[in-house]
Parts: structure tokens; C-alpha cells; sequence
């Protein structure tokens, strides 16, 4: 029987269309350059708002990549569809996020294994304070697939901020608390992933640094990083 919540308001991608494992760049454009880059076969499966969501291999595994927007409102609608309505198991954010702690430059490797929030998403779930963590299981091959690859990962928490433009500047204290960096996605898709039982992760690469100024322009941010989606990729 044809799920009657397909196709959604977002999504109109067919029953069936999306792999078991989908990774989840914020940017389109980055969802488009790994199809082309890293898959074969690759089939435009969603194109709403020009939200790209394609589904092709990667050494001979079905795998999927749709953009998933900015902010924790937009990651949230997208991986709820995708979990609640598209059967999809695995969601992998690859973004990009801004360096807090001292023992991370950029360019360099982040996985969230919690996400600190300062957003209210949670509170659709528990009246109280929740603490949204990755999966375990997928954390846990991430760190294998890097370090077979030659890459040392940075683990620990992120911050998912719903503020770019942060007037409270509380990156400071966060540092004390070691967060790595902060983002924008991470918490809303731990949340969805938990409340499914599904899984989830964070990957992100470090794009510039809060505190030391670092920063890179944003052709490099869409193309270059390509470490975090090959780890992906590989544990897909």
C-alpha cells in the first residue's frame, strides 16, 4: 500500500527513491558536487525549492545525498520526512562550521558526538533540558574510516546555534566547556534521529576559526572538502 504521506510538501521524490543511508550537506550546490564527484548512476530524485536530493552508488552501495538548508527549522522538516516517510535508516550531515576550540584549525575533521543548543526544538519532546547525542554506531565507523584514511578526526560536542549573527558571544564560554565548534543542524537531526529510532551524525569540516580568524571563501567550502564526505561515503 502506497504511503499516503508521499510525496510531502518538500519532497517529491517516488516511495523507494532514497537509499537506506542519505548524507545531508546544508548547501545544494554541495549535494550536487558529491553526486557528480563520488556517484555512479546518479539520479535527481528531488528538486523542490532546488533542495537537490540524488541517489546513486558508491562502490556498488546505494547511497543518497540531499541538501538539507540552513538552520535547525529547515534540517528538521527535511529529516523528518526523510525518516518518518522515505525509510530512510542513516542521515550523515557533511557541513561545514566555525572553529571554537584551540585543538582545531581549519580544514580539519569534526564529528559531533553531542550537540550543545541554545535552540528550543527539543521542548517538542521533553519539557526539560534533552541532550541530543549521534549514533553511536555510526560514530564509531567514522573514526575507523578516517583513520584508515589517514585522518586523525576531532570528537566531542558541537554547538548547533540558531544564531549566525550572535550578539550574546558566548563562544568563550563554550571553549571552556570543550566544544569543538559551532553549526547550525546538528542537535535538530540528533533529536528526529532518536525520536524515530534512527541514526545520525555530524561530520563537519572547519571552515574558519572563531577565534583565530581563519577563514576560507565559499567555492573552497562547497568543493574542497572533501575528506568528510569520503568518510561518509565510506561508512554508508
Amino acid at each position: 500500500m502506497a504511503n499516503p504521506n508521499i510525496p510531502t510538501p518538500h519532497i517529491t521524490a517516488k516511495e523507494g527513491d532514497f537509499a537506506r543511508t542519505v548524507l545531508m550537506p546544508g548547501d545544494p550546490l554541495r549535494a550536487k558536487f558529491i553526486a557528480e564527484t563520488f556517484l555512479t548512476d546518479a539520479v535527481l530524485v528531488n528538486n523542490v525549492r532546488g533542495v537537490q536530493g540524488y541517489t546513486g552508488y558508491y562502490k556498488g552501495k546505494r547511497v543518497s545525498v540531499m541538501a538539507s538548508g540552513m538552520g535547525m527549522p529547515s534540517i528538521g522538516i527535511y529529516s523528518y520526512e526523510l525518516y518518518n516517510y522515505y525509510g530512510v535508516e542513516n542521515i550523515i550531515r557533511v557541513g561545514t562550521a566555525g572553529g571554537i576550540g584551540d585543538n582545531v584549525k581549519v580544514r580539519d575533521v569534526v564529528m559531533g558526538m553531542s550537540a550543545y543548543t541554545n535552540s528550543n526544538f527539543g521542548r517538542q519532546f521533553f519539557d526539560g533540558n534533552v541532550a541530543p547525542c549521534c549514533s553511536f554506531k555510526l560514530l564509531d565507523a567514522a573514526v575507523a574510516a578516517a583513520r584508515k584514511m589517514g585522518v586523525e578526526p576531532n570528537v566531542g560536542a558541537l554547538y548547533s546555534s540558531d544564531i549566525f549573527y550572535d550578539e550574546a558571544g558566548g563562544a568563550g564560554k563554550l571553549k571552556k566547556l570543550g566544544v569543538l565548534a559551532v553549526e547550525m543542524e546538528a542537535a535538530a537531526l540528533y533529536l528526529n534521529a532518536a525520536r524515530a529510532g534512527k541514526n545520525a551524525l555530524a561530520i563537519c569540516t572547519i571552515s574558519d576559526h572563531i577565534f583565530t580568524g581563519e577563514s576560507l571563501p565559499a567555492e573552497d567550502r562547497q568543493t574542497s572538502f572533501t575528506q568528510m564526505m569520503e568518510i561518509a561515503l565510506e561508512i554508508a
